[in-house]
């Protein structure tokens, strides 16, 4: 018999690929969004999805789960809360504000994991399993009981003495994904061998696969040019350039300025350190930032015109009071990615090339989609880019989905080892290999 899940806060299913990939029963997902239900809907079309406010729909989801479970056991909830609201702030510095009696501006997104605690103790799943940026372990929310708590603090005291849990900084690169994501995997198990298996090794999670250096059995982190140099190249001059034969391997053509600061950029360089290309000077100085008051701030004075012969610099620009002057923003906006690392983060804004390191690190161009996808890990399951409303789906909604998921296939390792504690299979004694203990 498989394993039976359910999923909270979805997305478009790009995560539970994983839960799939490893024959285990997803019997029902929520989602709030209605376009990332229609994905749902159309990939896994035997689970049952409950559109909508989880907050609304506790009752449904528990109900609903056990008609579906008949009885049976739930062996894992899986839950992906929003992470837009997640705090950078100090612990500390939010305790000291509270006991002075600073009421903190909490953001009612981060509330949602309330919903998903409801949901598990009366559910009673073998394993929880939340996912999240690591802010989470900064992020407070107000609880049923009219107290301030730290997220963390909150599922500790809701699970009780049942259950064991500990949260682990993971960074995906370490699974074998070619993108440097770090995730916050916080688990908790009511299942006394697995409790066993925890107490011995220090952690839930799998062996490190990967490192940055090749380590013991370790392999080397999977870089950029192992996942997409073989793709047929891209230029976004012209239409004629930027698409190619494979679905979604294409890109937007660029503006005139945007395409001349980016053709001129080398690779591992940002765009706003390019150097002269009408007199060869090379020494311009290059656009850096600084701390100011303890904000890190870019340089305003970085030059827009060669300090040798006074040609305006391939450098993004603006023009303000008849002068041009160089963007603002980050220093890594206008930046290369690097051939022989894994890529930088997915975001939700991958195809703009102001944003963060999004550039192709040798054509001039952002990543296509399916780059993008390859990168994610998406093309090594069975997932398809159509809506179940049969409406086409956008690019917009393809960018957001992969900037909003987990890389399936770090997550298909945790899962493939969870899945053998679940059955009470011997994993050995390994040790911890994460990152940071949060607990």
């Amino acid at each position: 018999m498989n394993m039976k899940a359910i999923s909270l806060f979805s997305s478009g299913g790009i995560g539970d690929l994983a839960l799939e990939s490893n024959g285990i029963d997803i019997l029902l997902n929520n989602e709030l969004l209605y376009d990332r239900c229609c994905l749902l809907k159309a990939n896994f079309p035997n689970t049952v999805n409950i559109e909508g406010d989880i907050s609304v729909n506790i009752d449904k989801i528990i109900n609903t789960t056990q008609e579906l479970l008949r009885g049976d056991e739930l062996d894992i909830l899986f839950a992906t809360p929003p992470c837009q609201g997640m705090s950078k702030n100090g612990r500390g510095t939010l305790l000291n504000n509270i006991k002075k009696g600073l009421r903190p501006k909490l953001d009612e997104r981060n509330q949602l994991i309330v919903n998903a605690v409801e949901i598990a103790k009366v559910l009673k799943p073998r394993l929880i399993v939340f996912e999240n940026v690591p802010e989470m372990e900064h992020t407070f929310i107000y609880t049923p009981q009219n107290q301030y708590k730290s997220i963390l603090d909150y599922l500790k005291e809701e699970f009780g003495d049942e259950y064991v849990g500990k949260g682990e900084v993971v960074e995906f690169a370490d699974y074998g994904v070619p993108q440097r994501r770090q995730r916050l995997i916080t688990i908790f198990t009511r299942d006394s061998f697995i409790k066993e298996v925890f107490h011995k090794n220090n952690t839930f999670l799998p062996p490190k696969t990967h490192s940055f250096k090749k380590i013991n059995k370790m392999k080397k982190w999977v870089t950029l040019r192992e996942t997409i140099s073989q793709l047929p190249a891209l230029d976004a001059k012209n239409h004629i350039l930027a698409t190619s034969h494979i679905p979604y391997h294409r890109v937007s053509v660029l503006d005139d300025n945007k395409y001349f600061w980016i053709s001129n950029t080398p690779e591992e360089q940002g765009a706003m350190d390019n150097q002269c290309c009408k007199c060869g000077f090379q020494q311009n100085k290059t656009h850096g930032s600084k701390k100011i008051n303890g904000v890190n701030q870019a340089n305003k004075d970085t030059p827009i015109r060669c300090e040798k012969c006074g040609e305006l610099l391939p450098r993004p620009c603006v023009i303000e009071n008849g002068e041009y002057r160089i963007m603002r923003g980050f220093t890594s906006a206008y930046r290369r990615m690097k051939w022989d690392i894994p890529a930088n983060t997915l975001t939700m804004n991958l195809s703009y090339a102001c944003s963060d390191s999004t550039l192709h690190p040798s054509q001039n161009r952002v990543l296509s989609l399916y780059e993008a996808m390859k990168i994610h890990t998406i093309t090594d399951f069975i997932y398809q880019w159509k809506r179940s409303d049969n409406v086409k789906v956008s690019d917009k909604l393809i960018r957001e989905v992969i900037g909003e998921s987990i890389p399936p296939r770090g997550l298909d390792v945790i899962f493939k080892h969870l899945c053998k504690l679940l059955k009470h299979e011997d994993v050995g004694h390994y040790g911890a290999q994460v990152i940071q203990t949060l607990f």
